[in-house]
């Protein structure tokens, strides 16, 4: 909003110049003083506005790659879980994932090591997945 009505001033101050410059008096006095000084605040804001759009600029190319990265592990997190769940005889409902930049953790537990690694194998094979840690405890089912 405030950049809009910056766009706004410094439209309405060239409006000015450009008719203060189209006066055709020879005589210099107030008002090619007052152009003159309409003239330098139209380049300081215009100077300003530019600095400004610069750095909302930088701001949203930052919070774009932030972006990125939570969908990216977001998506992540779910295909692991997918491929967890659709491995037979493990019990999904004990095992929790948790991504984040690409770094998958498992967490829960499991009835042997032969689900321990298989759940961590699942894991690794995702695309995107940058590293598994396995933090599932091993039980005894009752």
């Amino acid at each position: 909003m405030t950049i809009m009505n910056n766009f706004k001033l410094l439209g309405i101050s060239m409006l000015l110049v450009a008719g203060l410059a189209a006066c055709d008096n020879n005589q210099p006095g107030p008002a090619e003083s007052a152009g003159k000084k309409i003239d330098q605040a139209a380049n300081d804001a215009g100077k300003k506005i530019e600095a400004t759009v610069d750095k909302v600029g930088d701001k949203i190319g930052d919070q774009s790659v932030k972006t990125g990265i939570a969908i990216d592990d977001a998506e992540i997190t779910a295909r692991v879980k997918a491929a967890i769940f659709a491995e037979p005889g493990l019990k999904t409902l004990q095992i929790s994932v948790d991504t984040v930049k690409g770094v998958v953790t498992l967490s829960g537990s499991v009835d042997s090591l032969a689900d321990n690694d298989k759940a961590k194998a699942l894991a690794a094979a995702v695309s995107g997945v940058n590293e598994v840690q396995n933090q599932l405890v091993i039980t005894m089912p009752k």
